[in-house]
């Protein structure tokens, strides 16, 4: 065993010294170490409940013979981060925590690990980890938050965070005052988990059933329910037979692995966010991802399940629904079914008893909301390496669009823009500067976008940025515009007025200019003087690569 490096022969005396002072026995050195990666965390709802379901995978591996030693990640709350500094350093924790948990499983020579995370750049940031270490993995999260309900006059609808910061855009708006805001804030948020929507943190925990990497149910089964627990036990155990098979993440994350994902995230309209970290996680994984191949995914997969913000359906409803099996069930005919998974089945084997129990959530591919996936790139002058858009949450009416640009250098002079109504129907807002390197840190934008749909505005002008964009982003949202501003990518030629062109069904995204004067306009600009010169974003500026590339370290 690996571990042995730490607990076998006279010269190791002095660590099992070490390890006996944690609670070890001499019984424990014949059995192997397995990491338990938490992120638990009294900031981040979605991990304020992470150390019990960690209690039950230790219990799980234990019950197998192993030996489970609980270690701990940093998790950021992008909600609490939103729309302020702080935002900065979301994206880059990614980095960070795939870096830490390198460190942790190296240093203390772990034979097998069991991840724990629940949150938006968490997910990816283990599962970049996992495929660098390739060690015997299972995944296993804190699972959804159930959807909050809030009660006007005789009825009750279902909310969750994103109604909240439309709601702020509606007080804006005056169509609801700021004592009918306070009462939703109340109960917009139940409990601990992820939010409730189809936001990133859950388009990334469902994706993880699809690469293989998690069990049955990890996206869905909600994080109050006693069966999340009986998922994490399972995942303990899982753990052990994985060692014992001798499974490796890079025997399940595979190009076909991530190509059924991004089948089931088209099919889902996921969290434009997952194309930044499916393509970051390819890069740990040294496989070759183009951007153009997801829209040829997308062109192929019918949107059959519409949740929050698109719709009033939240993940426990998907969970009633049949979860995720069901949904790569009624996909089957499009997936790479002998795909291989942490479980030593097959895809095909796993998927094969699920059935969908509620049409109404999870429509037949004969029926779809819409012929095409919930995700498209789009391409263009303005966009040469590449665009996301969520398109599954843009209405009809935006799909194809033409109208001028209004200018905006920081998140910061748009929001207080759009707050104070300050542009017009018809207009597409630009929000530059806010790149990976730009930023630095890739914002997202939620406050703009959510501020936008609050004031019925997201039916009336669209919005494009280098920066990111939240799962729950509504409308003609536009984000990771590569290249960036701050790489003089042409987004940083752009002046109000100029005449910008959307065709999210033709992937296409340009402005009204020759490419002379996109090439003189850049010339001129002066070089790019970065905003943060000190500290973690300093240095990640420094090594960041595009959105285009899943924005990971290069060099």
């Amino acid at each position: 065993m690996r571990s042995d490096m730490v607990k076998k022969g006279i010269e190791r005396a002095p660590h099992r010294a070490l390890l006996r002072a944690v609670g070890c026995s001499s019984d424990d050195w014949d059995k192997p170490f397995i990491g338990v990666i938490n992120s638990f965390s009294e900031i981040v709802p979605g991990h304020i409940h992470l150390q019990t379901i960690a209690k039950a995978v230790k219990a799980g591996i234990r019950s197998r013979g192993g030996v489970p030693f609980e270690v701990n990640t940093i998790a950021v709350c992008d909600g609490i981060a939103m729309n302020h500094p702080g935002m900065k350093y979301s994206l880059p924790s990614r980095e960070l925590i795939a870096d830490s948990v390198e460190i942790l499983a190296q240093a203390h020579a772990f034979d097998g690990l069991v991840f724990i995370p629940n949150c938006d750049k968490v997910i990816p940031g283990m599962l970049m980890a996992a495929v660098r270490l390739n060690l015997p993995s299972v995944f296993v999260s804190g699972g959804p938050m159930l959807a909050g309900k809030f009660v006007q006059g005789n009825a009750a609808r279902s909310v969750d965070l994103i109604t909240v910061f439309q709601a702020v855009g509606e007080v804006a708006k005056g169509k609801i005052t700021e004592a009918e805001l306070q009462e939703l804030e109340m109960v917009a948020c139940p409990g601990s988990g992820s939010c409730a929507g189809m936001f990133t943190a859950n388009t990334m925990n469902c994706l993880s059933e699809a690469l293989g990497m998690a069990l049955p149910g990890n996206g869905t089964i909600p994080a109050v329910e006693e069966r999340r627990v009986q998922l994490a036990y399972k995942a303990g155990q899982q753990a052990m037979e994985t060692l014992a098979k001798d499974i490796r993440p890079k025997d399940v994350i595979t190009r076909d692995s991530l190509y059924n994902a991004f089948v089931v995230d088209m099919a889902l309209g996921g969290s434009t966010n997952s194309v930044l970290h499916l393509a970051a996680i390819a890069h740990e994984a040294g496989i070759d991802f183009p951007l153009s191949w997801i829209n040829e995914i997308s062109d192929s997969v019918p949107h059959i399940c519409k949740l929050s913000p698109a719709s009033d359906y939240h993940i426990e409803d998907l969970d009633l629904a049949g979860g995720i099996p069901a949904i790569m069930h009624e996909l089957s005919g499009l997936l790479k079914l002998k795909a291989n998974t942490i479980l030593g089945k097959s895809l095909e084997e796993i998927i094969a008893g699920a059935k969908v129990k509620n049409r109404e959530v999870i429509h037949p591919l004969s029926q779809p909301h819409a012929s095409t996936g919930g995700i498209s790139i789009l391409f263009g002058n303005l966009a040469p390496d590449g665009s996301v858009v969520k398109s599954a949450a843009v209405a009809s009416e935006m799909l194809v669009h033409r109208g001028p640009a209004r200018v905006f250098d920081s998140e910061e002079e748009a929001t207080a823009a759009i707050m104070k109504g300050e542009f017009k129907s018809g207009e597409v807002i630009v929000i530059r500067y806010e790149g990976p390197k730009g930023g630095p840190g890739m914002r997202e934008m939620l406050a703009a976008t959510s501020l936008l749909s609050g004031m019925g505005m997201d039916k009336k002008v669209a919005l494009i940025t280098d920066g990111r964009f939240s799962g729950g982003t509504r409308g003609a949202a536009i984000g990771h515009v590569s290249p960036e501003a701050a790489e003089k990518g042409p987004i940083a030629a752009l002046r109000n007025g100029d005449i910008i062109k959307i065709n999210i069904p033709a992937h296409k995204l340009e402005v009204e200019l020759s490419q002379k004067e996109l090439e003189q306009r850049l010339a001129s600009l002066p070089s790019f003087e970065p905003k943060i010169k000190t500290g973690y974003l300093k240095r990640y500026s420094d090594k960041v690569s595009s959105a285009s590339t899943g924005a990971v370290f290069a060099g």
